[in-house]
């Protein structure tokens, strides 16, 4: 119950009843509101400063969560890029070393993308977590980056294995006549006494000695490039193009199984062993060509050949006898 007030009045020399008027009970009011509104606000603000909201706290945890999901996904993507550099190390040092290929330049694997704006509208969004997810960006982009020069790189190296198994099998690797018993071998590569002009000369492949008719043998994987007939010299002989710098020559022969531009295979029958040209007796003079150079053939016997009989032919090829042709 409010208080009643008095007051005295001169006139009467009475005390008197205070009557308010509305004027003085609205200013009371709305003192009364301002003050509860400005303890009202100072509580508040004390409050918040102090304690957050269920909605604030609900925000701070997300915010954690992402927070430690992002510095999760950049850990994530540390590990991919170590087992990225573990490829390249293979690639480099293990799969182009097989393929006798040159290794990537460092500076291809490691080539940036992009500008220094590639980042930009993630920088303009003023993220809390700006530098966490512009590093993680930045990191992922130079995965993905490598990740490709990685993926042409294995393209590569694939088809170097698929040259590589052709080529293996396009070298001239065994004997072009069968010598089971390995006594055909009649003269080497090298300086030799030639049989007609009776001075040393320089002796281009090598012969094997055989009756007429005994099959000659195409020596690798290649296309016929030349089978003709010329008189002395070479006689009836036959040319294949191996590929990868290599040409066998077959000479002296009887006659051919095969024509010109024809494909053989290794061991398929390409003509007979024959007397025709320059030739003293009957036999193949066989020669291998390399980048344009005659090498020794003995060096490519190494298929079919123990190594013991491949000791054979390499004493039998080294003796200074007469040559065939």
């Amino acid at each position: 119950m409010s208080r009643i007030k008095y007051y005295y009045d001169a006139k009467t020399c009475k005390y008197e009843r205070y009557k308010r008027s509305k004027w003085d009970i609205l200013l009371n009011g709305l003192g009364f509101l301002s003050l509860a509104s400005i303890l009202a606000t100072v509580f508040i603000i004390g409050f918040n400063l102090y304690f957050d909201s269920p909605k604030e706290l609900m925000l701070k945890r997300e915010n954690k969560e992402m927070k430690l999901y992002l510095e999760l996904l950049e850990e994530e993507v540390g590990k991919m890029n170590e087992m990225l550099a573990d490829l390249q190390q293979r690639d480099d040092n293990l799969y182009r070393i097989i393929f006798e290929s040159e290794p990537i330049a460092p500076e291809i694997r490691k080539a940036g993308i992009g500008g220094t704006d590639r980042y930009k509208d993630i920088k303009e969004k003023g993220l809390n977590q700006e530098k966490l997810i512009v590093s993680i960006h930045s990191k992922i982009d130079a995965v993905k980056r490598k990740m490709y020069v990685q993926s042409k790189s294995y393209d590569e190296v694939t088809e170097l294995a698929l040259r590589k198994e052709e080529y293996w099998a396009s070298v001239p690797a065994i004997q072009p006549i069968l010598n089971e018993n390995l006594n055909l071998l009649a003269s080497g590569f090298g300086m030799r006494v030639h049989p007609i002009l009776k001075v040393r000369k320089l002796h281009t492949g090598v012969d094997f000695a055989a009756p007429k008719g005994t099959p000659i043998y195409a020596t690798g994987d290649g296309i016929v490039k030349t089978a003709k007939t010329v008189f002395g010299g070479y006689g009836k002989y036959i040319e294949i193009d191996h590929g990868f710098g290599f040409v066998t020559r077959y000479a002296h022969m009887n006659d051919f199984k095969v024509r010109r531009g024809q494909r053989v295979k290794r061991g398929d029958q390409i003509g007979t062993v024959g007397n025709t040209g320059s030739s003293t007796a009957p036999h193949v003079h066989y020669e291998v060509i390399k980048d344009d150079k005659f090498v020794n053939p003995v060096q490519y016997f190494f298929k079919g050949l123990t190594p013991e009989e491949y000791d054979k032919i390499l004493e039998l090829a080294s003796r200074e006898n007469q040559s065939l042709s």
